[in-house]
């Protein structure tokens, strides 16, 4: 599996949004805003139990996650993979967490959630301005 510098791993863990890239049904390509997570080995996201997000994940779980980092565009992660694990995210710990990094208060909506590991195939790695 390939690394991730640890200098830049910052950018999955602090309240940089991601672009999670997905296919649909059709074959075309979407790409969504969406919350990330680093484990040190894969990262997460969630998405509530029935959302089309969750079932494309399902039917086809190769994925593109990017992060930029807002003060040098030029730094940055592009990193493809594959939903590896798909876990319930239990008393909705996993999204509470992420909306207090990402909001500053725990996450408003209910709802049940899934959490989606993704297990990095290819990292690109920008280290900014030279």
């Amino acid at each position: 599996m390939p690394a991730i510098p640890e200098e830049l791993t910052y950018l999955l863990r602090t309240n940089v949004v991601a672009h999670v890239s997905l296919t649909q049904a059709d074959g075309s390509l979407v790409t969504h805003v969406m919350w990330v997570d680093y484990d040190g080995e894969h990262i997460l996201t969630s998405s509530p139990t029935s959302s089309y997000k969750s079932r494309a994940l399902r039917e086809r779980p190769n994925v593109a996650v990017s992060v930029v980092d807002p003060a040098d565009p030029w730094r940055r992660l592009s990193i493809s993979g594959r939903v590896t694990e798909i876990r319930n995210d239990e008393g909705l710990a996993f999204i509470n967490t992420l909306s207090q990094r990402y909001v500053g208060a725990p996450y408003p909506r209910p709802a049940p959630r899934e959490i989606f590991v993704v297990t990095p195939d290819r990292v690109r790695a920008f280290m900014g301005r030279r």
